[in-house]
């Protein structure tokens, strides 16, 4: 279970799901790509690929983390991305501060969408 009023920011996130998956203080990724690997499999999840997160107010996950959310990890993202990708990121954070473009929360669905479709239930 995800609880949508623990979440504020993509680092509190990290912290719901680590513990949803793995219990206090636990791991399941601390960034994009990791969650991306831990969704494929270990890191807590059965062998069976049967399980689920149940993301609860989610709503308020949705909103804390929306285009404001997603400036801030861009800018984060901007300062250590390789020179090749700077470019691309600042669009993105551009268009993040004008309220456009994909958030926070639209990457991390889109990712468990893709890694372990049905297993996201939003309530």
């Amino acid at each position: 279970m995800l609880d949508g009023r623990r979440i504020a920011s993509l680092e509190d996130f990290w912290r719901e799901v680590g513990e949803a998956v793995n219990g206090p203080e636990g791991y399941f990724g601390r960034n994009l790509d990791a969650f991306n690997d831990c969704l494929r499999g270990d890191y807590g999840t059965p062998d069976d690929r049967d399980f689920h997160f149940d993301w609860y107010d989610h709503e308020l996950s949705r909103e804390r983390l929306g285009h404001a959310e997603t400036a801030r990890q861009l800018e984060l993202r901007l300062t250590r991305c390789h020179p090749t990708n700077r470019e691309r990121v600042a669009e993105e954070l551009a268009a993040a501060r004008r309220g456009e473009g994909p958030t926070v929360f639209d990457w991390l669905t889109r990712i468990m969408e893709d890694r372990a479709p049905g297993a996201l239930r939003l309530r």
